[in-house]
């Protein structure tokens, strides 16, 4: 590894530090390095605060200041030229008289995408690209996906038996997954913005989507329930977490219940996938039922799905766990008698190898 792929290796470290706080924007780090030393810090670490560049900045000691205008500054992705809910983060790299700047990759946001790195180099900063480029983008493939591809980030997940079935007779539940398989999923919950699941999930599971088996911010739970049958005692709708019901006939907020109409459509994936960008939802882990969880496949609407198989479990007669087209296996993992497989959707991994 080079110079310059260290620093920026450590960039990706820092940006990840801002998992599961900075959605709907990217996790980014910054480093500030003199002389081969690191003089400076920083990353984003919460939606609508300071980003990367600034943090790292204010990180500089004191006696290390003079050395500013004569460092490098290593940043995981395109410094921001435009005002959001911060000040453009080029103009403190101006400011502060920075003579380069190192970037993983370019952002794909519209408000972004190159202006940052013209206006610095108008500015007479010297850029340096592409360094760790594809851990760059792997790191933020939510963003990434939401602003080219113009939908959230989809994980499907389910759990299944040693012989292939979800449910019990009758699409009865039953338990697959040990207790900490199932912290492992609850940890999964806290680091997208939603969780979905379909109605007859809803209905027979009634499931709470929560993630009390671990630390962090619950998902916002989205409901497809298009002709509005579940009842309102489920726990969905217990108004704890902010949830969405997806539907035909009504439009209609309540505390934390939205309730949001979309229209018939012969592409129904895509209406709900584009109700979801509009609440500015990056990623949603989908965990079921067997139906919704085809239809995205079936679509080739996803990008990870997380495959457990209880190895000791056996199911009579029971609802069968969906199959996966053109998918890439990536990596499995053993918790006890659980089986965790990894895969990602072939289509997708092609496009952001050639972004």
């Amino acid at each position: 590894m080079t110079e310059e792929e260290q620093f920026m290796n450590r960039c990706l470290q820092l940006a990840t530090l801002g998992t599961s706080t900075v959605a709907p924007n990217p996790m980014v780090g910054a480093v500030l390095v003199y002389n081969n030393r690191v003089i400076g810090e920083g990353y984003h670490r919460q939606y609508g605060g300071d980003h990367a560049e600034i943090n790292c900045l204010a990180s500089v000691k004191v006696e290390d200041r003079q050395y500013i205008a004569k460092a490098v500054m290593y940043v995981s992705l395109e410094p921001c030229a435009h005002f959001g809910k911060t000040p453009p983060c080029v103009d403190a790299i101006i400011k502060n008289k920075i003579p380069h700047v190192v970037i993983a990759c370019r952002d794909s946001f519209a408000a972004v995408n190159g202006k940052g790195i013209q206006k610095l180099k108008d500015a007479g900063v010297k850029i340096t690209e592409n360094i760790l480029q594809q851990q760059a983008i792997n790191l933020n493939k939510r963003f990434f996906t939401f602003h080219s591809l113009n939908r959230p980030y989809i994980i499907l997940k389910w759990a299944k038996s040693a012989n292939g079935f979800i449910a019990g007779a009758n699409k009865s539940r039953v338990k697959i997954t040990n207790e900490l398989t199932d912290k492992l999923v609850h940890k999964w919950r806290s680091e997208e913005a939603a969780i979905m699941v379909g109605t007859n999930t809803a209905l027979i599971d009634n499931p709470s989507l929560n993630n009390r088996h671990w630390n962090g911010k619950n998902p916002v739970r989205v409901i497809i329930d298009l002709n509005l049958k579940l009842p309102s005692h489920l726990q969905l709708f217990d108004g704890k977490s902010q949830t969405i019901i997806i539907n035909f006939s009504k439009h209609e907020k309540t505390h934390n219940l939205l309730y949001q109409k979309i229209d018939h459509s012969e592409n129904r994936v895509a209406s709900i996938l584009a109700m979801l960008q509009k609440h500015n939802l990056t990623s949603v882990i989908v965990e079921g039922g067997a139906q919704l969880l085809q239809s995205l496949i079936r679509s080739g609407t996803w990008d990870e799905a997380r495959v457990i198989t209880n190895q000791s479990l056996m199911i009579k007669d029971g609802l069968s766990a969906p199959q996966l087209m053109d998918a890439l296996f990536q990596n499995e993992q053993m918790i006890l008698n659980d089986q965790i497989r990894y895969y990602q959707n072939q289509k997708q991994q092609n496009y952001f190898g050639a972004l």
